[in-house]
């Protein structure tokens, strides 16, 4: 029996119903199935090759190694994750470089007023390595991963302030962050094929220089309970932090991370697939996989980057795939939202929402012409929902 065949008979044979994936709680609940967009169809791309609903419009925001308008910095290489930040007066939009130190490694902002003009741009982060994505944290810094081997996550202020390591949240190929102010933790995912899923709790809920790495640990299946374990050793040398607790789930590939009221999604780009984990409940389950989708094609494949809507949308990025962003509502239906057409030896990163909800960011990391040197970066307007 192949893995689709094997998959859709364990979730048939589950007898789990379909709920909103804010609200599940069954051990097995339906993955999201293909349907129409909240939006409507996709039109002709527009002049930047983009393809959005109607009543959505882009912009092109900065290209890599071209100053950013209406300042004199100049954009980094490669751009990958981001995050938008408020800042009193507007908000920034962070940006990781997902090459190497001596290429320019790190992350840089972008300033914006309150009309959404750029107003300023500048470094963040210089000498680190492969910086993909990160994650944003309630006391306004941004968390830029190192995807290399003993990587690390260094905690950076786009407000102002000087970047700082955080060696207690382990040293490994750092992936995504995201932050849970209820429980006062930060969920970790690894790019390996066999790499774990994480939680690092701090000493002091607001300060990462000090507290406890734990490992998700859980059964081999796609669905159950889970309970977490210490990381003895987060320094990851001799022993590799994922090899240390016995019991520990492995996931394919690690990527995004999203955190929004009692759940947390990530998703594990080398079998496709979004995990939910219900944090009142205990317990995990799938709210995508490619496998799954009984009526036809998969649209998400390449799953990477994820964010979140005010709404309760998840927008879930592609490296790979069609280049596009799909969305995944709260009645677990999925759908195409964009797609960027004429890049594809690129990737499509850094997804990130406005305070207000009406502007959503991403990142084109190798644009057309398949280079690091070749990155976008846009800003899509419209009517979402929020």
């Amino acid at each position: 029996m192949d893995r689709r065949t094997l998959l859709r008979t364990t979730m048939a044979g589950a007898g789990g119903l379909a709920l909103p994936f804010t609200a599940w709680s069954a051990a097995y609940a339906a993955p999201a199935q293909n349907a129409t967009g909240p939006y409507g169809a996709l039109q002709a791309a527009d002049a930047n090759g983009i393809q959005l609903p109607a009543g959505f419009t882009s912009t092109v925001i900065a290209r890599s190694r071209q100053t950013v308008p209406g300042t004199s910095y100049v954009w980094h290489d490669a751009p990958d994750g981001g995050a938008v930040i408020p800042n009193g007066s507007g908000w920034v939009y962070v940006s990781n470089s997902e090459v190497s130190s001596s290429a320019g490694g790190g992350a840089s902002r972008i300033l914006f007023d309150s009309t959404g003009a750029i107003v300023g741009a500048s470094r963040i982060l210089s000498g680190t390595n492969q910086n993909c994505a990160g994650g944003k944290t309630p006391w306004n810094t941004w968390l830029s991963c190192e995807e290399v081997s003993l990587g690390r996550v260094w905690e950076t202020y786009p407000l102002g302030g000087t970047a700082v390591a955080r060696p207690a949240m382990g040293r490994f190929k750092h992936e995504a962050a995201a932050a849970d102010p209820v429980r006062k933790v930060i969920y970790l995912t690894e790019d390996e094929t066999n790499g774990r899923f994480y939680r690092f709790v701090p000493t002091t809920w607001g300060d990462l220089s000090a507290g406890t790495l734990q490992v998700f640990v859980a059964g081999s299946g796609t669905s159950g309970s889970f309970t977490w374990a210490n990381v003895p050793d987060p320094d990851g040398s001799p022993t590799a932090v994922r090899s240390q607790v016995s019991g520990s789930k492995s996931f394919n590939g690690g990527e995004g991370c999203h955190y929004a009221n009692d759940t947390v999604w990530f998703t594990t780009k080398g079998d496709n697939r979004v995990w939910q984990v219900n944090l009142l409940t205990g317990t995990y389950e799938l709210a995508y996989d490619d496998n799954l989708i009984t009526s036809g094609s998969a649209p998400l494949t390449g799953v990477d980057n994820v964010t979140g809507s005010s709404y309760g949308d998840l927008y879930v990025a592609e490296d790979g795939g069609n280049m596009e962003i799909c969305m995944i509502t709260p009645d677990d239906r999925i759908s195409v939202f964009l797609r960027v057409t004429g890049q594809g030896s690129s990737e499509l990163c850094g997804p990130a929402f406005t305070p207000a909800g009406n502007r959503l960011y991403f990142s084109s990391q190798r644009g057309t012409s398949g280079a690091s040197s070749g990155g976008i970066t846009y800003c899509i307007t419209g009517p979402f929902r929020t």
